[in-house]
């Protein structure tokens, strides 16, 4: 079984994406309310080592190999905030020696006002930065950061970045029913971003089950009141991501093994899952079966469809 890397899955920004995990569970500076992974057991702010970047690029590299230009891109999204990891830099430039895919990463941009961040990030092909809000009281309560961080401090990290920054910048929104959904909110983050250079603004809903139950998709009617006070400021970079993927996952060796490896950061839809299975022979209502009973996965239900969600041990956690 892969320890750094799973999939590809398929990214609805990214195509193929092979994820890179770079990050020990739940390590992040926030405890977004929409979280997939549920709430963070340590929020920090500090960067520093987690897994050796020979080790980790090792695995990127042999993994791209195998795959036979199955890959469009290799993406660091790990189970936490991915430039909490002080050899982020370091991994990204030995997959660059070794490999010929663009470098992608997908970053909650709490800490790209330091400038060993932006360092870093500028070593990738893409970068990706969701920006929720520019309102202290909706900030607080949607991405629940740790205490030591600024919203105005994140938002000038993103301005200061957006100017340096030669790659793709793409920024995503995430809309939550009656916490950052309105016009004013909208108006905001059009403003901020009137300053910003960036490619595409994704607009996206809560797709998989959330930490918290309560955070549930926007309406369709305030999603397109947001969009259209975005896209009369921002012109046509503004664009929807609110579907799902679809079930072309693509495995290798072990079909078991790769399934819990996407599910440790990528819950997937059970007949999706049942599909990925069935591809390799296996009988995959009995397969899934027996990791509910092991333990190793949960079956949830979310806006009628029943998700495949890998079982973490329960921890205390700081954000309740």
């Amino acid at each position: 079984m892969s320890r750094y890397t799973f999939g590809p899955v398929p990214s609805r920004r990214l195509g193929r994406s092979l994820g890179v995990n770079n990050i020990p569970y739940k390590h992040c500076s926030y405890s977004c309310v929409y979280c997939q992974l549920g709430r963070t057991l340590v929020r920090e702010v500090e960067r520093r080592f987690f897994y050796p970047p020979r080790e980790v690029a090792g695995e990127v590299v042999e993994r791209v190999s195998n795959l036979r230009g199955e890959v469009d891109y290799v993406t660091f999204v790990p189970d936490g905030e991915p430039t909490l990891d002080l050899n982020l830099g370091v991994i990204a430039e030995a997959v660059k020696r070794e490999v010929d895919v663009p470098l992608a990463v997908l970053s909650n941009t709490s800490l790209v006002y330091r400038e060993d961040v932006q360092s870093d990030l500028e070593i990738l092909d893409l970068v990706s930065l969701k920006l929720d809000t520019v309102v202290s009281e909706t900030w607080l309560k949607v991405n629940r950061p740790h205490p030591r961080l600024r919203l105005g401090e994140v938002t000038w990290g993103l301005e200061e970045f957006s100017k340096r920054y030669r790659g793709t910048l793409i920024l995503e929104t995430m809309l939550v029913r009656g916490v950052n959904d309105t016009v004013e909110e909208a108006e905001g983050i059009a403003e901020l971003l009137s300053r910003v250079r960036f490619s595409k603004l994704y607009l996206a809903i809560p797709t998989r089950p959330p930490a918290e139950s309560w955070a549930k998709p926007t309406s369709e009617e305030r999603l397109v009141a947001v969009y259209q006070v975005l896209s009369e400021r921002l012109g046509d970079r503004v664009e929807l991501l609110t579907g799902y993927e679809g079930p072309d996952f693509v495995v290798s060796g072990d079909p078991v093994g790769s399934l819990l490896n996407i599910l440790s950061v990528h819950p997937m839809r059970l007949d999706y899952a049942y599909r990925l299975l069935e591809r390799f022979g296996l009988d995959a209502e009995s397969a899934v079966g027996r990791l509910v009973e092991k333990g190793d996965v949960k079956l949830v239900e979310y806006r009628g469809y029943r998700f495949l969600v890998k079982s973490f041990p329960k921890k205390p956690s700081e954000a309740r």
